[in-house]
């Protein structure tokens, strides 16, 4: 069964050789398990959309739950999909621009196309967020 998992983590006090070190694991990693998605970080808080089986989705979750780089998980969304809207992205770290003004408009853009609108949302409103 494929599925998408999204969900939000509190993380304050990385740096950013920390954070670049969590996006290469993740991606060596994921690739391994055919895991695929995204990564937002704001300074304090990981948004992340996972998608692949669900029984490495539920392995995946419980490595991150142990991580004590992270605190506060909640998940966001838990379902069933038919198809990757992040094929190709082993772990794909999403920028958020420095303003929040053009936040949206820069998140908007890498953003893959087929997402859920109900994910999208939940994205572009996290991305607002200081």
């Amino acid at each position: 069964m494929l599925s998408q998992y999204l969900y939000i983590s509190t993380a304050p006090t990385l740096s950013r050789e920390e954070i670049e070190s969590i996006l290469a694991s993740s991606a060596r990693n994921n690739s391994a398990r055919k895991i695929t998605g995204l990564l937002l970080y704001n300074g304090r808080n990981f948004l992340q959309l996972l998608e692949g089986d669900e029984a490495e989705l539920v392995d995946l979750m419980l490595r991150i739950t142990h991580d004590p780089r992270h605190t506060g998980i909640s998940m966001l969304e838990h379902k069933e999909v038919r198809h990757r809207v992040c094929p190709d992205w082993a772990m794909k770290r999403v920028m958020i621009a420095d303003s929040i003004e053009s936040r949206r408009e820069a998140l908007e853009a890498d953003l893959p196309k087929g997402l859920d609108p109900q994910m999208r949302k939940m994205i572009m409103n996290f991305a607002v967020l200081n």
